[in-house]
């Protein structure tokens, strides 16, 4: 059958999408080369965009050195849910087109020196923290104190994964109980936050690190500033629950820009391991 005008405007848009970006905060239109050189983030405005937890982490740490941990961990559907499709089928689905679960974790080295590492991806599932991704959070912990290796974590979550029920819930205690072995035996944990860090996971093991850093501009917070207007029946000030107002409100330690997360965490793992 031949090619519709349909089909080459479609196959125009996509070849111009692999070359060009466009911003969706400014609306400027970035050469894609120079937007990943970037670290993704838009050279105009400074824009911070997601990024998926592979590319998170190959930013972040030595290269060729991340070894990826626990990847046969898999969710399934414990309580038989279903909304507008069954979970165990989403799940699947998932599988096919993306990484196995919202979090990603494992060992790798920072400018040489050991350190255990995990990302949230937001893509799945909106990076919803359920069984198998609080099993994952909860080993990254108890290797980095069995190891002896500081644990860094990139966070970018909804929070709690609804389809799993208490069994979701039940992760906020387990990943705080796993980071209390870690915190006994006096070894750093820098808890990154990304847009967005919201529910069960800010509520839990996110704003826990010995150093809470987030990225420009970020959301954090429980629940989301439309659920407190709609309950407070107020409404809130300007940039509430992004890092700035956190900030300054001193919610987390420091903001930094995407470009240093690497050397500024470098610098305080020298820092808190000489304490």
């Amino acid at each position: 059958m031949p090619d519709t005008p349909h089909d080459h405007e479609q196959t125009r848009r996509s070849m111009a999408g692999e070359v060009w970006h466009m911003c969706k905060k400014c609306k400027q239109i970035i050469l894609r080369e120079d937007f990943e050189l970037n670290l993704h983030v838009c050279p105009t405005c400074d824009h911070h965009f997601n990024i998926n937890a592979n590319e998170r982490i190959k930013q972040f740490v030595d290269a060729d050195t991340f070894i990826p941990t626990w990847q046969a961990l898999k969710s399934i559907n414990p309580l038989k849910f279903r909304d507008r499709k069954d979970y165990g089928q989403r799940l699947k689905d998932l599988h096919r087109t993306h990484h196995d679960e919202a979090f990603v974790a494992g060992q790798a080295k920072l400018d040489g020196k050991d350190i255990m590492v995990g990302a949230f991806d937001f893509a799945f599932l909106g990076g919803s923290m359920g069984a198998v991704v609080g099993e994952k959070i909860s080993r990254l912990f108890l290797c980095g104190a069995e190891r002896n290796f500081p644990v860094i974590i990139f966070s970018a979550s909804g929070g709690a994964r609804m389809q799993e029920g208490l069994v979701s819930l039940m992760q906020m205690a387990k990943t705080c109980v796993a980071l209390a072995r870690l915190q006994e035996k006096k070894i750093p944990f820098l808890s990154i936050l990304t847009n967005p860090t919201t529910g069960g996971v800010a509520a839990s093991f996110a704003m826990l690190g010995d150093i809470n850093i987030a990225e420009p501009h970020a959301l954090i917070g429980f629940a989301g500033p439309r659920v407190v207007e709609q309950t407070i029946r107020e409404n809130l000030p300007v940039g509430f629950q992004r890092s700035e107002y956190l900030l300054e409100h001193g919610m987390i330690d420091m903001i930094c820009h995407r470009s240093k997360l690497r050397s500024t965490a470098i610098q305080l793992l020298k820092f808190l391991q000489r304490c």
